[in-house]
């Protein structure tokens, strides 16, 4: 079966082969909660991940249809996290003192999900249009007075929208293109929609920091590609685009906000240069680098498990805190039931009163945390550690422990 380690795939970028370094076993789809009476057969798929032998571009060996991901049931909120809210209204408000200062400034978000970068877009009366094609939270966008395309984001929708609004001085997305196997469309709908002089700008969670916090509960259905600045260059150059910026982000475990720009139109910034220099430096796609990761992947596995046994042995109670996609992956991989942890709480109405993909653990309402409070809180939603800590103080004040697995099993 394809994704296995060792075997190989051509790559969705440039056609190299792709050898799979990492296999997470059979997985559903991560953000299919499912109704506890619902018996009818779930879909699963091989989770493994490879790199390409000639653009270096890490990615999934199976790639899923992008309606059983994105569908109209699809429960993420954007604007759920403080800390997140906060960080689209920061970079609404960069691009209106940057790029959108001209007579008549347009931005085009990919993935806008439910408006929370594109509001502070729209209240500052500027021209903005968002691609969403998740039916609910798309509607939620329009709710908040949000221009959105219900439609996926791909070079024949791009070319539409740039007939019908003209060229975008911002192409933006937000842990979205990483989302998509068809990049080679992305980059050309990009093309055909962006003014000569704009920039397309994306964020996604960096292989470099994946790899060094053996984050690998961040590879799942949705991450398709595990971006590197190498990577990125090298798929920017086969478009007709230069990697002319990029930012390191301490959001969602740590991303890279990569800047893009017809090529020679801007001079590239010395960030760039120094990321590469030190992704060379750390032999980024080495493959004893890459199988290192692995490695550590089952140690993790291996002690997490062991650790919530002995927990359940001694009498300790375990629950577990936000159903996040990203804890398909490891629930999954690691044979984690109710049995170890019998419900995760989490404060989307969506999820609440369903069970998890694969493993089927009930998810609770926000309220049965405290009812009582456990001994010990598994924590996957680890990337907003400090914004749920500091909410759930009296957790802590009761003696409660948070459980955590990045980058390695410990107590908190």
């Amino acid at each position: 079966m394809i994704g296995h380690v060792g075997d190989t795939v051509a790559c969705r970028v440039c056609g190299g082969v792709v050898e799979a370094f990492l296999d997470l076993g059979a997985q559903p789809i991560s953000q299919r909660f499912r109704d506890p009476a619902d018996g009818s057969p779930e879909v699963f798929f091989r989770l493994a991940v490879g790199q390409c032998g000639s653009c270096t571009m890490v990615q999934l060996c199976q790639e899923i249809p992008r309606e059983e991901m994105f569908h109209e049931g699809y429960p993420f909120r954007s604007s759920g996290s403080r800390a997140m809210t906060g960080h689209f209204t920061a970079v609404a408000e960069r691009f209106l003192e940057t790029e959108l200062t001209g007579p008549d400034p347009f931005v085009v978000e990919i993935g806008c999900n439910d408006g929370v970068m594109l509001r502070t877009i729209r209240r500052a009366g500027v021209r903005h249009l968002g691609f969403e094609p998740s039916g609910d939270v798309a509607e939620a966008a329009r709710a908040a007075g949000v221009r959105v395309r219900g439609e996926f984001f791909e070079e024949a929708t791009a070319a539409r929208a740039a007939e019908a609004e003209g060229p975008a001085d911002v192409v933006y997305a937000a842990n979205t293109v990483c989302h998509i196997p068809y990049l080679d469309s992305v980059l050309r709908g990009v093309d055909a929609l962006l003014a000569p002089g704009g920039v397309f700008v994306f964020e996604d969670p960096y292989l470099g920091d994946v790899l060094a916090r053996t984050a690998f509960d961040q590879i799942y259905d949705e991450h398709f590609y595990l971006f590197s600045a190498r990577s990125v260059r090298a798929a920017a150059d086969r478009f007709g685009f230069e990697l002319v910026d990029v930012e390191r982000l301490p959001v969602h475990g740590g991303q890279v906000r990569y800047t893009l720009a017809r090529a020679g139109a801007r001079r590239p910034a010395a960030a760039v240069a120094e990321l590469l220099e030190e992704e060379r430096s750390r032999g980024l796609t080495d493959e004893a680098v890459l199988r290192g990761f692995a490695t550590r992947t089952a140690r993790v596995r291996d002690e997490l498990v062991a650790m919530l046994t002995a927990l359940r042995r001694d009498g300790s109670r375990v629950v577990g805190y936000a159903a996040t996609a990203k804890s398909a992956t490891l629930l999954n991989f690691c044979d984690i039931g109710p049995d170890l942890v019998p419900f995760i709480c989490d404060t989307t109405p969506a999820k609440q009163g369903l069970v998890t993909p694969g493993k089927h653990i009930p998810v609770r309402p926000p309220g049965e945390f405290a009812r009582p409070y456990p001994d010990y809180a598994l924590l996957f939603a680890w990337n907003h550690a400090e914004e749920i800590m500091s909410k759930e103080r009296e957790f802590r004040r009761a003696g409660g422990r948070w459980l955590m697995y990045v980058p390695r099993v410990h107590v908190v």
